[in-house]
């Protein structure tokens, strides 16, 4: 099984490198689903000690106060036996450190570059791999110490800054706690119990570990502790000897130091008994099998995951569109099938497929007929205004028949008023199609991608509707004259028997103006809202076919944000695919 953990840690890495454990999402990150060992504990609980006892080499930083003041995200590889020990840092990538003193410093240095030299703390994480014979494959998060009290320098939110990092990383389901507390100090007041117990009261996922058992008081012991009877937890608890500030100072390797170890747990007459499970090997044995468990328990969680999220990504990556073509052809391709698209998405806005094309209809049925109800007929052609115009038709000779001129320009000033709600209609149709063109646009997701495109072919299609206006304007505005310019002759003929009454006048007006109320739809129907849906952009494929490749090239300058989050999208997108393909093998194997 430690090709698991072996997996695992290869994901957390490429994750990492992907940038893939802080990206917004409605999905949790892969990063957040894997399982992993965070070290908690208070400062000078002999927390660096511990982990140096595990990968068995002296590495971490050491001094007074907050020495860990990043998260130190520390693989550990298992390579074969008389390989050469290594370690990596992730921003360092492809430099071997084989002096482990100069990862000490490193991790001091890359501490320092992010959060500068006055004690100032970081959750941006050091990444680091170190690869060795003498190691068990794990995963472990040291997090900085937790601390009572703000030293010179520190601002006096320290205190809760840490505690926050701290639970951020074990109050997630996944994480598995390594409680570090000192022998010698009451467990009560254990800063690793305290909040290890707030984020996992029952204990479950608490491995706790007492370190300077070697270092209690004459008399006492730890025994209730380490056989679980005074605090207990689901795991038994491990204690450990770590290397004094004495051996340290003299150089005192791992080896001999985890043979003292071993000698001390076994002829300690209070700790004999508990020898086969203490001391440092055997906790780095016991996290390393843990690890395994938890992983291979969440496996079917963790394909779940995967498998959600790469459809997220498909879906995104098939959002953003394909990347752009290298040749003319390509290119000009790529552009009439998204103008294709548009034209198509604007269509269907007219077809009633999409929301939009019922307005169309909404003008012909309710704007035109109260514009034109709204000209009051009956009022220009009242009896009191025939009276006038038959008074005055012919100047001081009395009238001996109708006078016709006098009617004529009555009717004809009359019906040229229905010009107003008609060239209204023409507009308004107008108005509507080029809401249209913007709808269709924000819906053709593949113009997004290309703001020159989207701006050009915006500005095509809002030239061809103004030369439809206008041709549609010319013919509707026809209609009304071609009424004004030549009269019914039925009508006049009635004239000596009805002139009196003005009633024909008006009923004829209201005849024309029915016609016209039919007739104006039919026309604008056919110049604006048909030639939108047949030749919108048939102007700009003219145009488009004379374009250099250089101008081609500009119409497909993508935005460089978009370019950089589908890159970003399709490494990810890798990721998760290989690790799709592992997960699902370990699976099966399973």
């Amino acid at each position: 099984m430690e090709n698991l953990i072996s997996l695992v840690n290869k994901i957390q890495r490429a994750c990492t490198a992907l940038g893939d454990h802080g990206e917004a999402s409605a999905l949790p990150t892969l990063w957040d689903s894997l399982p992993a060992i965070a070290v908690v504990g208070g400062q000078s609980s002999g927390k660096s000690s511990v982990l140096e006892s595990i990968v068995g080499k002296d590495f971490l930083p050491r001094g007074s106060g907050i020495v860990t003041r990043r998260p130190l995200v520390l693989q550990l590889h298992k390579s074969d036996e008389g390989s050469r020990e290594y370690a990596e840092f992730l921003h360092l990538q492809r430099k071997r450190f084989t002096d482990f003193s100069a990862v000490r410093k490193e991790i001091q240095d890359e501490t320092d570059r992010e959060t500068g030299q006055m004690k100032q703390i970081s959750s941006v994480p050091i990444h680091l791999s170190i690869y060795s014979p003498n190691v068990v494959n794990l995963t472990l998060v040291d997090l900085p110490g937790l601390t009572k009290v703000a030293v010179e320098g520190q601002p006096d939110t320290i205190v809760q800054d840490i505690e926050n990092m701290v639970r951020s990383y074990i109050e997630k389901p996944n994480c598995i706690i390594l409680a570090i507390s000192p022998a010698n100090q009451d467990l009560a007041t254990s800063d690793a119990i305290k909040i290890s117990r707030e984020v996992d009261p029952a204990g479950e996922r608490t491995i706790g570990v007492l370190t300077k058992i070697d270092l209690m008081d004459k008399g006492t012991d730890a025994v209730d502790i380490l056989e679980g009877k005074s605090y207990r937890l689901k795991f038994p608890w491990i204690g450990v000897v770590n290397r004094s500030q004495a051996d340290i100072n003299k150089n005192v390797d791992m080896i001999a130091a985890r043979r003292r170890e071993r000698e001390y747990f076994a002829s300690t007459p209070e700790y004999k008994h508990l020898a086969q499970r203490m001391g440092s090997e055997y906790l780095a044995k016991v996290l390393s099998k843990h690890l395994e468990t938890v992983i291979k328990s969440r496996i079917p969680g963790i394909q779940s995951l995967i498998n959600k999220t790469v459809a997220e990504l498909e879906t995104e990556l098939s959002r953003l569109g394909k990347p752009i073509a290298a040749d003319a052809g390509g290119k000009l391709y790529t552009i009439m099938e998204i103008c294709r698209l548009f034209d198509q998405n604007y269509r269907e806005h007219l077809d009633g497929v999409r929301s939009g094309g019922d307005k169309v209809y909404n003008v012909f049925d309710n704007q035109l007929p109260a514009a034109l109800q709204r000209l009051q007929f009956d009022k220009q052609l009242s009896m009191e205004n025939i009276r006038k115009l038959i008074t005055e038709a012919d100047g001081y000779q009395p009238h001996l028949i109708a006078p016709e001129q006098g009617y004529r320009r009555l009717i004809e000033s009359t019906l040229v008023t229905i010009r107003g709600p008609a060239e209204a209609s023409v507009d308004a149709i107008h108005s509507i199609l080029k809401d249209l063109v913007h709808k269709a646009m924000n819906e053709t997701l593949e113009l997004k991608q290309y703001p020159a495109l989207r701006t050009e072919v915006g500005n095509a299609a809002m030239e061809s509707l103004e030369r439809m206006r206008e041709q549609s304007k010319r013919a509707t505005l026809q209609l009304v004259d071609m009424e004004c310019c030549y009269l019914t002759v039925d009508f006049f003929r009635k004239l000596p028997q009805e002139a009196d009454k003005g009633t024909t006048v008006l009923s004829y007006v209201n005849a024309v103006c029915a016609g016209l109320r039919h007739s104006i739809p039919k026309s604008i129907v056919y110049c604006q809202v048909r030639e939108a849906k047949r030749s919108l952009l048939d102007f700009y494929y003219t145009e488009l076919g004379k374009l250099e490749q250089n101008r081609l090239s500009a119409l497909l300058n993508e935005d460089p944000a978009i370019m950089e989050r589908r890159s970003a999208l399709a490494k990810r997108l890798e990721l998760y695919r290989s690790a799709q393909a592992e997960i699902d093998t370990v699976a099966w194997a399973k």
